[in-house]
């Protein structure tokens, strides 16, 4: 597995991929958060916390993690080299576990200067401190769950077709269904509304934000990895490259 983690880490940076990817990221927020103006805008809100970054981030990450895994295994196919990654002597485990890992570190690494908002926002409060660290490392905790599940349905999605564009549109659709699709047939079914909204990722993520890091929320981001991980694992195995 280290051996495709890092096969992985210096393809994203032996490319322009993992640093546009970071700088995108860091610049959309950048805008919305301190530039533009709207609900997201921080310095507008009155209040000296980062709840329009979390508010804001899973949108943003819905495009850019399958932008990021899409080429995963859509690439290997294309590119024929598919046939010898799965001769090496690794299982095929190992070969998905490198992948996501990869993709999933560029992604942290993205993450990682937005701590700098935390400093800016310690700095703004009054008095000076005024933020509520609990809420928002227990969002951080929840945003790296939710970057797991993002990637782990990003790197299924990519076995579908050597078409990274229809790898994309299909990770995005299943993203923003697992995010936002159960919270929206919840609220037209309200007898059923907190029954459906669980089997969200919304909920749980906002349920992290609060700074309660419950164990029921964590083992449904960690199934939501795995299961996607688990169908990687079986697609590969029923394919011709077996």
């Amino acid at each position: 597995m280290k051996s495709i983690l890092l096969r992985e880490i210096k393809s994203f940076f032996g490319s322009p991929i993992g640093y546009l990817v970071i700088a995108i990221f860091l610049l959309l927020n950048g805008l919305f958060l301190w530039v533009f103006e709207g609900d997201f805008n921080i310095l507008n809100s009155g209040f000296a916390d980062l709840t329009p970054f979390f508010t804001l981030s899973p949108w943003i990450l819905i495009f850019l993690i399958p932008a990021v895994t899409m080429r995963s295994f859509s690439d290997e196919k294309k590119q024929g080299t598919i046939e010898l990654l799965m001769t090496k002597p690794i299982s095929i485990w190992e070969i998905v576990s490198g992948k996501f890992f990869g993709a999933f570190l560029l992604i942290v690494i993205a993450i990682i200067p937005t701590f700098i908002y935390v400093y800016v926002i310690y700095g703004l409060g009054m008095p000076e401190g005024n933020i509520d660290m609990g809420s928002t490392m227990g969002s951080y905790f929840g945003l790296l769950f939710l970057i797991a599940a993002y990637t782990s349905i990003g790197i299924f999605t990519s076995t579908l077709s050597e078409n990274q564009i229809v790898a994309f549109i299909v990770s995005v659709f299943l993203c923003f269904i697992f995010y936002f699709g159960f919270q929206g047939v919840a609220s037209q079914f309200k007898s059923f509304e907190d029954i459906i909204s669980l089997f969200g990722m919304d909920y749980h993520f906002k349920s992290m934000s609060r700074g309660v890091i419950d164990t029921r929320d964590v083992l449904y981001f960690v199934s939501i990895t795995y299961i996607f991980l688990f169908f990687t694992v079986l697609k590969l195995k029923d394919s011709k490259w077996k």
